[in-house]
């Protein structure tokens, strides 16, 4: 009664309305289902016969079965309309459904952020230790032809004559164009030629 008083004076009157209604409705229901009944009731002879009175009696119980099926249908768009009045007007409930629907996603979006995090995780460890793998197998692979040049020409075999790796640049063709070739250092022999003369 409380929550009547509360509500603004249209929706209280259009409440009273429909409770009107549902009484109005049963009502009928009640009534005319008792006169069908009533109707069905075997009399004694009067001055109309019985073919009269049969027909009379089939014709009340339709019509009377006809206000049933409208009572019926006006209870149906009754609970019809009080549905559309709930769902319009109620709105505690509405926002509670909605409180409910948001913690339910919202419960689903930490869900998945966890699971994202956790795979995460497992792709970076996967991808470091194939990295780890990768790089050392490149450096046990890695020859001195796979070197730069001057870090491969320092790793030559000591073992080897300083003059024959030498002996490869200096005996190169000079480019065109580059003129005469600078004289020898003096005290340099060439190889397999008379060595330094000792002055007295």
């Amino acid at each position: 009664m409380a929550q009547q008083r509360a509500l603004p004076q249209s929706k209280e009157t259009l409440l009273q309305s429909y409770n009107k209604r549902l009484k109005d409705d049963i009502k009928s229901v009640m009534d005319n289902f008792t006169e069908i009944i009533k109707t069905a009731k075997i009399e004694e002879e009067t001055q109309v016969s019985r073919a009269t009175q049969g027909e009379q009696d089939n014709y009340e119980m339709h019509v009377r079965a006809a206000n049933i099926v409208r009572a019926g249908e006006s209870l149906m768009k009754l609970v019809s309309d009080l549905k559309q009045f709930l769902i319009l007007n109620d709105f505690p409930s509405v926002n509670e459904a909605i409180d409910q629907r948001n913690q339910q996603w919202r419960a689903l979006q930490e869900e998945c952020d966890r699971k994202l995090i956790t795979l995460r995780d497992e792709v970076s460890i996967d991808l470091y230790e194939l990295e780890e793998e990768h790089y050392s197998s490149s450096t046990s692979l890695c020859e001195a032809n796979d070197l730069p040049l001057c870090e491969a020409y320092w790793r030559l075999d000591p073992d080897t004559d300083s003059t024959d790796g030498l002996s490869a640049p200096l005996l190169a063709a000079p480019e065109p164009g580059a003129g005469p070739l600078p004289p020898a250092a003096p005290g340099l022999s060439h190889t397999g030629g008379p060595g330094p003369t000792e002055h007295a």
